[in-house]
């Protein structure tokens, strides 16, 4: 760093007055936890692309905590006929998706020589073990129970997976909203065991029909519709790539 970027003179990008000690306030690592962070890889062989496979999975999985938390939000907004929110949170999960699929991208500069070098020190670890990954499936309607035993060895992962799959889906969510705002949902589609999957219903489909024939009248549940659609095709496409 040179001498005029300390000084303030022209070209420099230290202001005068601005802070440079941070013996007693916080810092941009401090409030990101970098240390730690940057601390977090730790390759098991000394393959030159097992970092780059840490790293796409571990940043994989924070944004899959964001999806998880954006996708909790929706539901609570929805639940309380609060939709704005939901519509911000729900746009920004098909934004992540977007990034979750391009990290694959970035991972294609690896050939399946460079994954072989160091595959085997990995042991039975692999992505299809990602709790999260699991948790997202399950707030978006892709419920299957035999899912659950492989995180019976992570207690607390398991006892927030077994809460995703015992409670009403995004799409649950939005069809029983359906029903409160008057649209003629059956009562098998109310009041059922969340645990199983979804069933489509001609009369369920009706009531989405109302509210797209008439926009004006219905306008942020058609937004509503919108929004799913736009995060499903954004998740299929995703998970094609994950998978």
């Amino acid at each position: 760093m040179s001498q005029s970027e300390h000084s303030g003179q022209p070209g420099s990008r230290i202001e005068p007055g601005m802070t440079t000690d941070f013996r007693q306030r916080m810092s941009y690592g401090d409030y990101l936890g970098l240390d730690l962070l940057l601390s977090a890889q730790k390759p098991l062989s000394d393959a030159p692309d097992e970092p780059l496979v840490i790293t796409i999975h571990q940043v994989q999985e924070l944004w899959l905590k964001l999806c998880v938390h954006e996708i909790d939000g929706a539901i609570a907004a929805i639940r309380k006929d609060e939709l704005s929110p939901a519509f911000k949170s729900l746009a920004r999960v098909s934004r992540i998706q977007s990034q979750l699929v391009a990290a694959w991208d970035v991972l294609s500069t690896m050939t399946p020589a460079d994954y072989l070098a160091f595959r085997p020190s990995l042991g039975e670890s692999s992505g299809f073990q990602s709790w999260q990954y699991r948790a997202l499936e399950f707030r978006l309607g892709a419920k299957d129970p035999r899912m659950l035993a492989v995180h019976k060895h992570h207690p607390t992962a398991h006892a927030l997976l077994e809460k995703a799959y015992r409670e009403p889906s995004l799409y649950d969510e939005a069809v029983l909203l359906l029903a409160r705002r008057g649209l003629p949902v059956p009562a098998s589609h109310v009041e059922r065991d969340w645990t199983q999957p979804y069933g489509a219903d001609p009369a369920v489909q009706a009531a989405w029909l109302a509210v797209y024939r008439a926009p004006e009248t219905h306008w942020d549940l058609y937004q509503l519709g919108e929004e799913l659609t736009d995060l499903e095709d954004a998740f299929r496409l995703w998970r094609f790539r994950h998978v």
